[in-house]
């Protein structure tokens, strides 16, 4: 089963920002019904490319420094943060196949030639 992390406002730069390999972040709340449905999905992803991307959750209520620094306006966030680049964002509910598509990630798991 592939691991999922938790970030905090403090564990963000090293989980995330520093890691060697891409980030798929969730910003959520508890409260948040589109995020309970993301959730399955996001776990989805954490299974078939484990190993390949880390993928990390962040509760945007406790911790509100992240939500300011990356202008969470709305949740959930699905966030890619790809090593040297900027990160991309897409809001609301995505399906799996959907964050697939809008990251790239299956160019991932193509072996190099």
């Amino acid at each position: 089963m592939a691991e999922i992390k938790h970030a905090t406002d403090t564990t963000f730069e090293q989980l995330v920002i520093q890691n060697d390999k891409p980030v798929l972040v969730d910003f959520w709340a508890a409260w948040c019904g589109p995020c309970k449905m993301v959730a399955p999905e996001i776990e989805k992803l954490a299974a078939k490319y484990d190993g390949v991307i880390d993928v990390v959750k962040v509760d945007v209520d406790a911790n509100p420094g992240l939500s300011q620094t990356f202008g969470i306006m709305s949740i959930p966030m699905i966030a890619f943060f790809t090593p040297g680049q900027q990160p991309k964002g897409s809001p609301g509910f995505r399906s799996a196949e959907q964050l697939e598509q809008l990251f790239g990630l299956q160019s991932l798991l193509t072996p190099a030639s």
